[in-house]
């Protein structure tokens, strides 16, 4: 995804959010809804991770420098981290106390209307982004299985606006569907079960977040078809035999690291050599550009 295109994305879930947030706040001070505050605070969370991302963002585009000479790309993986983080004990932690009190201490909810007139009004702004996320995420996964493609991807931006805003979508349904319970019922405590199932909904779309970024934060392998693209340019070139080892990084969004050691043809000279690796390289970068950095040592063992 080209920055210009990510950032886009998250601008629009930060506005949708903003307005959400601002309405969930007031139908809970009208209403006394433990779920609706709950929303509320996941909403707001979920401003606050957006900035962060925006800010992750800007900081991978730094050129590198003496101390980060493969530029600052995991910038925006550490962001996405702390935003699987907020996500986790600003939304999920918080919802659970508060659907934990609301059953221990129920209380009646008033102006019921005004609170679903909002959570619907949210579900149908959530719902849009959520669907507009799939749709990116189905350009963009071919034909590799949906939930496969978003374990395996390195876009941690993409996905996590997409888990937020999917557990926003599913908290919001579920909050909804207690609040009419609480109503129809008389018995507050189903709003104390809504906030919990928003809570567990938000720890379990946090946990998930943490265990993708993380893999890509401490050093995760690039996509297959770099390695494919290592081959294929190996293959293409006359006077390299073969690929003996290779070694691929995920730097950052669209910046890839390949080392690899390659045997090449006998009987070549010094700057032959040089030549054969300049084009090798040149080829590599023409299958896959996001290969950024690229390190070929020629040899004759594994």
């Amino acid at each position: 995804m080209s920055d210009e295109h990510a950032s886009s994305h998250i601008i629009q879930s930060l506005l949708v959010n903003v307005a959400i947030a601002i309405a969930k706040f007031v139908a809970a001070f009208f209403t006394g809804s433990g779920a609706m505050l709950a929303e509320a605070i996941h909403s707001s969370a979920d401003c606050t991770n957006q900035l962060l991302l925006l800010l992750g963002l800007r900081k991978s585009k730094k050129a590198p420098d003496a101390s980060h000479p493969l530029g600052y790309g995991r910038e925006l993986y550490f962001w996405s981290f702390m935003v699987a983080m907020l996500l986790f004990s600003g939304g999920g932690v918080f919802s659970i106390y508060e659907g934990i009190h609301k059953i221990a201490h129920p209380e009646p909810i008033e102006h019921v209307w005004i609170g679903l007139g909002v959570l619907g009004f949210s579900l149908l702004l959530e719902g849009g982004s959520t669907i507009s996320n799939v749709r990116e995420l189905n350009k963009r996964r071919g034909q590799v299985p949906f939930f496969r493609y978003l374990a395996e991807t390195k876009d941690s931006d993409l996905i996590v606006v997409f888990g937020e805003n999917s557990a926003a979508s599913l908290g919001l349904a579920f909050a909804i569907t207690t609040t009419v319970l609480a109503w129809s019922t008389g018995d507050g405590r189903w709003d104390g079960v809504g906030s919990l199932l928003v809570g567990v909904v938000l720890v379990g779309v946090a946990v998930f977040l943490a265990r993708e970024v993380k893999s890509l934060l401490v050093g995760e392998a690039a996509d297959p078809s770099v390695m494919k693209a290592v081959e294929e340019a190996a293959t293409a070139h006359p006077k390299i035999g073969e690929i003996l080892a290779v070694i691929t990084l995920q730097q950052g969004p669209g910046e890839i690291m390949v080392a690899a050691k390659v045997r090449l043809a006998a009987g070549l000279s010094g700057a032959e050599v040089v030549t054969v690796i300049n084009e090798f390289e040149t080829d590599l970068h023409a299958r896959c550009p996001e290969v950024r950095w690229s390190f070929i040592e020629p040899d004759n063992e594994a």
